[in-house]
C-alpha cells in the first residue's frame, strides 16, 4: 500500500507543480478564470523574486512562476496560515511581475497578462458559501468594464464543496488532490487517477519518491508551520487581552465623566457658582457656561 505525502507542504507543492510543466498547465487550466480561447498551451517557468516577508510569518512563501507561449505570466502561491497582509503580498508579487515585462523606452502593448493564483488552507472570508475569490480591476458601478492586466484568484481549499454541480469537474478534482491528499491517506478516489496529469502528480506525493534528508526537510516544514500558528495565535490573546483592558479602563473614564456631568448639572439647579462648580468637579468654566445658556 502506497503512503502518499501532503501536497500542500512546499516540497511536495514545488515538485508536483515547480518541475512539471504538463501537470501544472493541467491545474492552471482547470483552476483559472480562463476564457476557452485563451487556455494555457504551453509553460516555462521563470524564477521567482524575492518580495517583502509577511509581518509574523517567518517561512517563506512556496510559490510557483510561469509564462505561456502567449507571454501569459502566471504566478501561484500555497499559504498554509492566513494573514491579511497576504493578499497585498499576492498583489505586489504580480504587479513587480507586470511592471518588468517591459524594458525602459518599449510600449506598453507590449505588455501582457499576469494572474496570481493563492490556494489558501485556512478560512478567511466570514462567508460559508464564498470560497473562490476572483478579483479584477472594474469600473466602480459596471464590473462590466474591465482594465485588463492583473487577475488575482485566492481559493479557500478547506471551505470549497467538493461535490459542487456548478464547477468544471476538472477545476474540481484538482482541488479535491489538494485538499484530500496528506500523510494519512491510505486510499485515493478513482476519479482522481482517471485524469492523466492529477495521476502523475499523485504519483510524485508518494513518500518512497523522497531521500531521507527530504523527508526530515518535510517534518521540519510542519513543525515551523505548527510554530507560526501558535505565534500568531498568541498575539491574537494578547491583543484580545489588551484590548479589553483598555476597555474597562475606557468605560471607568467615562462612567468618572458622565458622572462629574450629572453632579455638576445638579449643583448648577441648587445655585452654585461656575467657579464653584469648576473647583468641585474640574469641569472646564467654558463647559459650564454652555450648559448655562441652554
Amino acid at each position: 500500500m502506497s503512503r502518499y505525502l501532503d501536497p500542500k507542504n512546499d516540497l511536495v507543492f514545488k515538485k508536483v507543480f515547480g518541475e512539471h510543466p504538463k501537470i501544472l498547465k493541467s491545474f492552471l487550466n482547470a483552476v483559472l478564470p480562463l476564457p476557452d480561447d485563451c487556455q494555457i498551451e504551453e509553460l516555462e517557468y521563470l524564477p521567482s523574486e524575492q518580495v517583502p516577508l509577511i509581518p509574523g510569518l517567518k517561512r517563506p512563501i512556496v510559490d510557483v512562476k510561469c509564462r505561456d507561449n502567449k507571454g501569459n505570466i502566471f504566478i501561484v502561491e500555497m499559504q498554509m496560515v492566513w494573514t491579511d497582509s497576504f493578499k497585498q503580498r499576492l498583489l505586489f508579487n504580480a504587479a513587480s511581475a507586470y511592471v518588468r515585462q517591459l524594458n525602459r523606452g518599449e510600449g506598453y502593448k507590449l505588455l501582457n497578462p499576469v494572474y496570481g493564483l493563492a490556494l489558501v488552507n485556512q478560512n478567511f472570508d466570514p462567508d460559508p458559501t464564498q470560497w473562490y475569490h476572483h478579483y479584477n480591476m472594474v469600473k466602480v458601478g459596471d464590473a462590466e468594464k474591465i482594465i485588463e492586466g492583473l487577475t488575482l484568484v485566492f481559493v479557500e481549499l478547506q471551505k470549497f464543496p467538493i461535490k459542487t454541480r456548478h464547477e468544471k469537474r476538472l477545476k474540481i478534482l484538482w482541488l479535491r488532490f489538494l485538499r484530500e491528499l496528506s500523510d494519512q491517506t491510505s486510499e485515493v478516489s478513482a476519479e482522481l487517477f482517471a485524469v492523466p496529469e492529477i495521476s502523475e502528480a499523485i504519483a510524485l506525493t508518494e513518500e518512497s519518491g523522497f531521500t531521507k534528508a527530504e523527508l526530515n526537510a518535510y517534518d521540519g516544514y510542519w513543525d515551523g508551520i505548527s510554530t507560526e500558528k501558535t505565534l500568531l495565535m498568541g498575539r491574537f490573546d494578547e491583543g484580545q487581552a489588551k484590548g479589553k483592558a483598555e476597555g474597562r479602563a475606557e468605560g471607568r473614564a467615562e462612567g468618572r465623566a458622565e458622572g462629574k456631568t450629572e453632579i455638576a448639572k445638579l449643583m448648577i439647579q441648587q445655585g452654585f457658582s461656575i467657579e464653584q462648580i469648576n473647583f468641585l468637579t474640574g469641569i472646564s468654566r467654558q463647559t459650564i457656561e454652555s450648559w448655562l445658556e441652554k
